[in-house]
């Protein structure tokens, strides 16, 4: 690379004239908010500590300049763009594309699966020579930022880092604890899986254009240990944490009802009343209480009692937590 291949610093007037130079302009309902405080692009980056054996998973490319920081740093970039215009404009502005791949589409094939040829792409990257894996590193739009970190979490190639700027509402609902009001299947899920933190808060100025909420840089780390403890009779160890999962939502639907009268009204739930008191009995755990108010432990051993196997199938609302 010499002195003229170095791409820009994308700052707001460089961003604003790039733009109306192309005809383009940002959709808000796609939420193409472009981070423009180079500092905190630049924490993103070193929160991800990414090496040369790192691949990179993005999602959202829009202009290219997070794109061109990942290619700096890690040994190959998947970058995914759903926008047309942005998809063109990430190919001109990409520098290394010897290390870069633009899958052009959605990440997402509804809200409980990753497009399959992003997944296939990916189990590609990863087996090329002196890449160990791969990191999700990404300012995600806000409305697919819970299903995308959540399906590649509990999917069978999962991240080993994920780095990402979400809204702060999202982030601070990963990280709450039981008997909160936040608590509940989202969190629960996340901290079975991970060690979760939040790593800078965000307000709207550092993004153009601002955003009517606070954002935040949430650093997830997902763990083989935690993950290898979710198993379940009669379901495939690598499917434990889908069956987890479902298991979490099917609880979390009528989360106002006692945890009783929640595992009576799961989807396909065979059980009486009286046998569900029975098992509640063996797990030392009170009808009464409200599910929100145990630990990830509780939930688990909840989940292993009450046959998850039967619940692997069930499908809820992506938010019921």
């Amino acid at each position: 690379m010499n002195l003229y291949d170095i791409p820009p610093r994308q700052t707001q007037s460089y961003l604003t004239e790039l733009l109306k130079s192309r005809n383009i302009w940002p959709k808000n309902k796609m939420g193409q908010n472009f981070l423009i405080d180079l500092n905190l692009m630049d924490l993103v980056v070193n929160s991800a500590n990414l090496q040369p054996s790192d691949a990179v998973l993005e999602v959202g490319s829009g202009t290219g300049s997070l794109s061109n920081r990942l290619v700096e740093n890690a040994g190959f970039v998947l970058s995914v763009e759903l926008d047309p215009a942005f998809q063109k404009l990430t190919e001109e502005t990409v520098i290394e594309r010897d290390r870069f791949f633009l899958h052009r589409g959605d990440i997402l094939k509804g809200k409980n699966q990753i497009q399959p040829q992003v997944t296939e792409k990916l189990v590609e990257i990863t087996s090329m020579p002196g890449i160990s894996g791969y990191k999700l590193v990404a300012n995600l739009p806000y409305a697919v930022a819970t299903p995308v970190m959540s399906n590649l979490l509990i999917s069978r190639n999962p991240p080993t880092k994920i780095v990402a700027m979400v809204q702060l509402e999202i982030a601070e609902k990963i990280i709450s604890k039981p008997t909160s009001k936040d608590f509940g299947a989202l969190p629960i899920l996340f901290q079975s899986l991970a060690k979760v933190e939040i790593v800078r808060r965000i307000s709207p100025a550092a993004f153009w254009p601002r955003p009517k909420v606070d954002s935040a840089i949430i650093k997830i780390d997902p763990s083989p240990l935690l993950r290898s403890k979710l198993v379940f009779e009669g379901v495939k160890p690598e499917d434990g944490p889908l069956c987890f999962r479902n298991f979490l939502r099917g609880l979390y639907v009528h989360r106002r009802k006692n945890l009783r009268g929640a595992l009576l009204s799961m989807p396909n739930n065979k059980l009486s009343k009286a046998e569900i008191d029975a098992k509640l009995v063996i797990l030392d755990i009170k009808g009464e209480v409200r599910a929100e108010t145990l630990s990830p432990l509780d939930h688990f051993r909840l989940c292993t009692q009450f046959g998850a196997g039967v619940f692997v199938s069930a499908e809820t609302d992506e938010t019921a937590d």
